[in-house]
């Protein structure tokens, strides 16, 4: 007697199922790890960075080495690049800022950066470029404009009557404007009993703030106003 053939699938699915589990186990035994669905992005597929190429390739920050080290520094004897030699204006830059086990190359580079950004802003606006001098937004620019682009000293003499915001002990009296067009710019100054000699806009400021320093101001306080230079 024949037995039904509606069994005969359901014996056959029994088997699959105990060889897929089979197959499972003898997989995880070999103990390879799954596969990525796709490609890993790499480093080089996102959008260059030069600057920051060349932090890298100082070994420490770049922007810590554009100012003199506080660390062991490489002898001014030992300054030469890997091809070529460095102007003697060059070496008087990096005498002091290149740290030891990093590319005095790399350390030129990014002074040259910042000059080329200081003359950049310089075209478009010179309070632009004064201001980020004074606020120190260009690290090291006495050394960087006097030794690697002294065209630029005019921008360093005018940073060098101002000064940034914050507090600022006995300032010059005079007249002062702040290199901003922030409408919550705001200042006083305080005599030497704390009281107030003077303040000047906030809220609601339109165009250039400025601010009268009166004879005998202690300190001069300023917030969101960049900073100042004289008027």
């Amino acid at each position: 007697m024949r037995r039904p053939l509606h069994r005969r699938p359901a014996a056959a699915a029994a088997v699959l199922a105990a060889l897929l589990v089979l197959t499972a186990c003898s997989s995880e035994g070999t103990g390879d790890a799954p596969k990525a669905a796709g490609p890993t992005p790499t480093r080089s597929a996102a959008v260059p960075d030069r600057q920051a190429e060349a932090a890298e390739s100082a070994g420490p920050s770049a922007s810590a080495s554009a100012s003199a080290s506080k660390g062991p520094v490489v002898p001014d004897a030992q300054l030469k690049p890997v091809t070529g030699s460095f102007t003697e204006k060059e070496k008087k830059y990096l005498s002091g800022r290149v740290p030891v086990n990093t590319d005095p190359a790399a350390v030129l580079q990014t002074g040259q950066e910042s000059c080329q950004r200081i003359e950049r802003t310089a075209k478009r606006d010179k309070d632009a470029a004064i201001g980020a001098i004074v606020a120190g937004d260009i690290p090291d620019a006495e050394a960087v404009i006097t030794h690697l682009c002294p065209a630029q000293q005019p921008l360093l003499a005018a940073a060098s009557t101002g000064f940034g915001e914050g507090t600022v002990e006995a300032p010059k009296a005079g007249s002062y404007r702040a290199l901003t067009t922030n409408p919550a710019c705001a200042w006083q100054a305080l005599g030497a009993d704390g009281k107030v000699l003077a303040s000047g806009p906030a809220p609601g400021a339109q165009g250039p703030v400025r601010a009268n320093v009166p004879a005998g101001t202690k300190e001069f306080t300023s917030s969101a106003c960049y900073a100042w230079v004289p008027a």
